[in-house]
């Protein structure tokens, strides 16, 4: 028998505008995915003067989206949508979120979740009482708790705050946009990213002490929030904004590129950042500093090179050979295509949502471990 399609209502922190957020890019794919599988999904996003002023894609693909101004024009305006969905997915970081949380686990008759798109950040967040957005006491009422961070985070997640059920919901990468693209090969390292003083030291150690050490190899920095006083050595070049479009093209002019993580994520591991599958998936080498359960999502020496110190990156740089370095890209590219596209993430949340659908229906349900899932990495 064919399964019915779901309807899902995401009220999530931005769809339309991917200023200064990362939400958008990973909600767009997502619907786009969802809708490609037969499901009915309707976005709400408050209208916020920042967003309004920068929304690169306001008609999303995938998605029926609508703007409110204030909770109670959500509340008398999608009520009957959120009561009748079979699944209501509240994101981190929605303005009056702990509210809205609150209305919606009140309200909604279908499965409820919400989607950690900052779960390092939110459990710190919990653990000192901030409730900007999420509140202790709201985190066992949701049916599913989804997380951009999986290993021992998602025990705790039920064990500590009592969460039904932690599930991981990874970033993804849309194939569609990061492919290899043909053109000039400018640096041989590069990093793409916002200026952060915890990813700051790292940086420094990974790539401006390699380029202090290797005067006549070209790097490139670049992301807005640098300090305008930092210096740099001559080899390093500056790029304030590389725009999204621009991506596939800059990881592409870069022998190999670098990823570094916040450190949050680092002390949580598992947490892997969409520029890691970005630029898996354009088939440029990665260089990542190391964290507990990155070889769960590339397979270290083979489809990524992992760098505890300035040495490491130097060895990548002047020991391998054009072979191995093409070699470690496509490899890379094959592992993010066939595990980390956002085509897989929504066949795993549609494989959440039904699997809480059907435990619900069932008197047999007597524990929230009852929903589908797999492997907790």
């Amino acid at each position: 028998m064919t399964e019915q399609p779901l309807r899902i209502v995401i009220c999530g922190l931005s769809i339309t505008s991917s200023w200064g957020n990362g939400h958008a890019v990973t909600y767009r794919g997502l619907v786009r995915e969802l809708a490609r599988r037969g499901h009915d999904v309707l976005f709400l996003e408050r209208d916020v003067p920042w967003y309004a002023d920068n929304r690169d894609d306001p008609e999303p693909e995938g998605c029926r989206t609508a703007l409110y101004r204030s909770r109670a024009e959500l509340e008398r305006r999608f009520g009957s949508a959120v009561r009748e969905a079979d699944a209501v997915i509240v994101g981190s970081y929605v303005p009056e979120g702990v509210a809205i949380s609150r209305w919606v686990t009140d309200v909604a008759r279908g499965v409820t979740a919400f989607y950690d798109i900052d779960t390092p950040v939110t459990l710190a967040r919990l653990e000192r009482g901030d409730g900007e957005y999420l509140s202790p006491d709201l985190v066992p009422r949701f049916d599913l708790y989804l997380s951009f961070t999986g290993g021992p985070t998602l025990d705790r997640l039920e064990k500590r705050f009592g969460a039904r059920r932690a599930l991981p919901l990874y970033c993804a990468v849309d194939p569609q946009q990061y492919r290899p693209v043909d053109g000039p090969m400018f640096w041989d390292l590069g990093y793409l990213g916002t200026f952060s003083p915890d990813r700051q030291p790292t940086l420094e150690r990974l790539l401006v002490e390699v380029a202090r050490i290797a005067p006549r190899r070209r790097f490139i920095v670049a992301g807005p929030g640098y300090p305008a006083e930092a210096r740099w050595p001559a080899n390093v070049e500056r790029r304030d904004h590389v725009a999204p479009g621009e991506h596939p093209a800059f990881y592409c002019a870069q022998r190999f590129t670098l990823n570094v993580t916040r450190a949050d994520m680092v002390r949580a591991g598992w947490s892997p950042s969409i520029r890691l599958f970005e630029a898996a998936a354009c088939g440029v080498p990665v260089i990542s500093d190391v964290w507990d359960g990155i070889a769960d999502f590339f397979a270290p020496g083979r489809e990524i090179l992992l760098a505890r110190g300035p040495e490491d990156v130097r060895a990548a740089l002047f020991d391998m050979d054009e072979a191995e370095r093409r070699a470690l890209g496509e490899a890379a590219r094959r592992r993010a295509l066939e595990a980390h596209t956002a085509a897989h993430r929504a066949a795993q949340l549609e494989g959440y949502l039904r699997g809480r659908t059907e435990a619900a229906r069932s008197p047999a349900e007597t524990a929230p471990a009852a929903a589908s899932a797999p492997p907790r990495t």
